[in-house]
């Protein structure tokens, strides 16, 4: 294993697997899940704790144990797999998103749910969700593995931005060995006047035949998946988190654009299942041109 201890600014990129540290670790479960993906994925593992260098220039010793007693579990967790942690100086959103870029994926943790923490978010995992080129993987504060076989719920929106999480949503599923659900969230727009019950039957018909013409089309290029599918109709970052929470999912996926930050505004309804998942969330971007 490589020095752990050693301060960086730039990072060999390799196809391996980031995940962001701090202090709070233990609690997070970013490591964890980060360590069931190198292991399904025979991947190496990267832990990186970044120092705000608005705040320290330098390491400092707190810094430097976070990163040994991480190095210590993922001895214990990985043996032989090639995996090793780091100190990096920076801004901690975009050096998490720098060092990662040409990685299978980055993932961090999320504190909290309560309104506080909500409005305080957008200081990392919002960032680098919005802003990652590569899968983002957010993990609730204190989440375990379950050993249950919940679904992987994968968002679908019908655009262009769509298919690479479907495409993640299917490798995991099959990784994982568990059932893959195509959630599609609707609502009639505004312009509509909504007292026309058949322009709303009309919308969810349409909905239907598109998500099973995806369905179907999953089915015959994976045969051994077991694709399902559901409709929902109402706000999309509602209709979605709740659906996972009903499916008792093990991981959500939802596509996204991948946008500078702070120089565009982040999609609203990403940012809203951001916040209120309840399980493991995958941003999976489709980058703008």
């Amino acid at each position: 294993m490589t020095d752990r201890t050693e301060a960086v600014t730039t990072m060999t990129f390799k196809p391996v697997i980031h995940v962001g540290i701090d202090g709070a670790w233990r609690d997070a479960g970013a490591v964890e899940w980060a360590v069931q993906e190198a292991l399904l994925r025979r991947a190496a593992l990267r832990a990186v704790h970044v120092i705000d260098d608005r705040a320290l220039p330098v390491p400092d010793e707190l810094a430097i144990d976070v990163v040994n007693a991480v190095g210590k579990y993922l001895d214990e967790r990985l043996g032989a797999l090639d995996h090793h942690g780091c100190v990096a100086i920076g801004s901690p959103a975009r050096t998490l998103v720098s060092l990662a870029a040409e990685s299978r994926m980055l993932v961090v943790g999320r504190r909290g749910t309560d309104a506080v923490r909500d409005l305080m978010i957008g200081s990392l995992s919002e960032a680098v969700a919005i802003s990652g080129t590569v899968p983002v993987i957010v993990v609730p504060q204190q989440w375990t593995p379950t050993g249950r076989g919940g679904p992987v719920v994968v968002a679908i929106d019908g655009s262009d931005c769509g298919s690479p999480a479907v495409d993640f949503a299917v490798e995991t599923a099959n990784l994982r060995k568990l059932p893959l659900r195509l959630v599609h969230v609707w609502d009639l727009p505004a312009i509509y006047p909504g007292d026309v019950p058949s322009m709303g039957e009309e919308w969810w018909d349409t909905a239907e035949r598109r998500l099973e013409h995806l369905a179907d089309g999953l089915r015959g290029r994976h045969p051994d998946l077991l694709v399902e599918t559901e409709l929902r109709s109402g706000h999309a970052a509602a209709g979605i988190v709740t659906a996972a929470t009903e499916a008792d999912a093990q991981l959500l996926v939802i596509g996204g654009c991948a946008r500078d930050w702070p120089s565009k505004l982040p999609d609203s309804i990403t940012c809203g299942v951001l916040r209120h998942a309840g399980c493991p969330l995958a941003v999976v971007h489709h980058r703008e041109g």
